[in-house]
């Protein structure tokens, strides 16, 4: 997959109809949003259109949509606050249909600048089907260009993601990706595919499962693999170590082997905890007070659950970040949520803050994490999204950069 995408620094928007794929996905109370961090970051590429007197369309999904089109799911919140953000009125199309009459009206009435929000792209239902042609098609009627911004989208074939590329083309426009789009590209990609060497990947989290393809696709391309958090058991098993209670996949026991020998044969370190923080019981609430008691991994008690890497472990991953030139990091060291058992999770974080090497946060937990403790500002580039992150960093083609236009 070419990552050498035309951006909305390579069109001439104005006059011309843009529609933008952004990721509008944010969490709702009681029609309150309560973070709204994806906003934000969509602002520069909205502004850049409306600076160079696009008429701006923009589009997006929010929530999962499982009853049908229900006002707790609309997009009515989000325009209410992108109309604050920008200083002037986000026109909004409530319609359920998305691309119906209401839409067509709205964008017939824009002038140059203007900004009109469709309703949840999912409320027009199997977006992601052969059904999408049509809605595809439509999305494409009401623009002249396509910018597609919304990274933690771009894994999914969608009609507002990737269909609607197909008829922009088909009409002579342009399809092309924004800003925060771009930065991911740039940074995710290429760590993954130009790499500046040492490349050290660290990956944690509860599952082998999760991370299966993740794990043997950055074994060809890192020089140090390091793994911690729930994972790390179900390797230290398949090297025949005792675990205790600690969480294991015990289905992916010779996966772990096989990749153990994947890094012999390709000179890789694949770095393992050498101590474990021990609980007897997991706290309920996760986050209430705990006892802890620290074993090396050839010590550990067949009654004790390992819920986070132990001090001599977290020093070993921390030099191992000290001589690098590129870091990517994906999942916690253990149970983080618990301020005990947030230790190796903190140093790992500590040392990538203190570190000269391009450091990138793989979204989810760890962009939780890192944010959570104040290192966020520290870091190179944390990504706004957990799932596409985890997809490129597998070295899969994700359809949404895919179908952008090469420079």
């Amino acid at each position: 997959m070419s990552l050498n995408k035309k951006s909305v620094d390579d069109i001439n928007a104005k006059g011309k109809r843009v529609l933008v794929r952004c990721d509008f996905n944010v969490p709702l109370k009681d029609g309150v949003i309560t973070d709204e961090t994806r906003i934000v970051a969509a602002l520069p590429t909205i502004k850049k259109l409306i600076n160079d007197g696009g008429k701006v369309i923009l589009c997006s999904h929010l929530g999962k949509v499982k009853d049908g089109p229900n006002e707790k799911e609309s997009l009515a919140p989000v325009a209410k606050r992108l109309s604050e953000k920008l200083g002037k009125e986000v026109v909004f199309v409530a319609d359920y249909n998305v691309t119906g009459e209401a839409a067509t009206k709205a964008v017939e009435n824009m002038k140059e600048g203007d900004v009109v929000l469709l309703q949840n792209t999912r409320f027009r239902g199997k977006e992601e089907t052969k059904n999408g042609e049509e809605f595809s098609k439509e999305l494409a009627d009401l623009a002249d260009l396509y910018v597609c911004d919304a990274f933690g989208s771009s894994h999914r074939a969608h009609a507002s993601v990737e269909g609607v590329t197909k008829f922009i083309t088909a009409k002579g426009g342009q399809n092309v990706v924004g800003y925060l789009m771009q930065k991911e590209i740039d940074f995710l990609g290429n760590a993954v595919e130009n790499p500046v060497r040492p490349f050290v990947a660290i990956l944690g989290g509860a599952k082998v499962a999760d991370k299966l393809n993740v794990i043997s696709n950055l074994l060809e391309k890192c020089d140090t693999l390091i793994i911690g958090g729930g994972m790390a058991y179900t390797f230290l098993k398949a090297q025949g170590y005792e675990i205790g209670k600690s969480l294991v996949d015990n289905e992916k026991i010779e996966y772990c082997k096989e990749m153990m020998e994947k890094a012999q044969k390709l000179g890789k370190k694949l770095l393992l905890p050498v101590d474990s923080v021990t609980i007897a019981e997991f706290p309920n609430p996760i986050d209430a007070p705990v006892e802890t008691q620290v074993y090396d991994v050839a010590n550990m008690p067949a009654d004790r659950e390992g819920c986070d890497i132990g001090p001599k472990t977290a020093a070993l991953y921390a030099d191992a970040v000290k001589s690098a030139k590129t870091v990517v990091w994906n999942g916690p060291m253990g149970v983080f949520e618990n301020p005990t058992l947030a230790a190796g999770t903190i140093a790992v974080a500590k040392a990538l803050a203190e570190t000269d090497a391009t450091t990138i946060i793989g979204g989810g937990d760890s962009a939780s994490a890192v944010n959570n403790l104040g290192f966020g500002d520290k870091m190179s580039h944390i990504s706004t999204v957990g799932g596409a992150s985890l997809e490129f960093l597998e070295g899969k083609v994700l359809p949404g950069v895919a179908a952008a236009d090469d420079k």
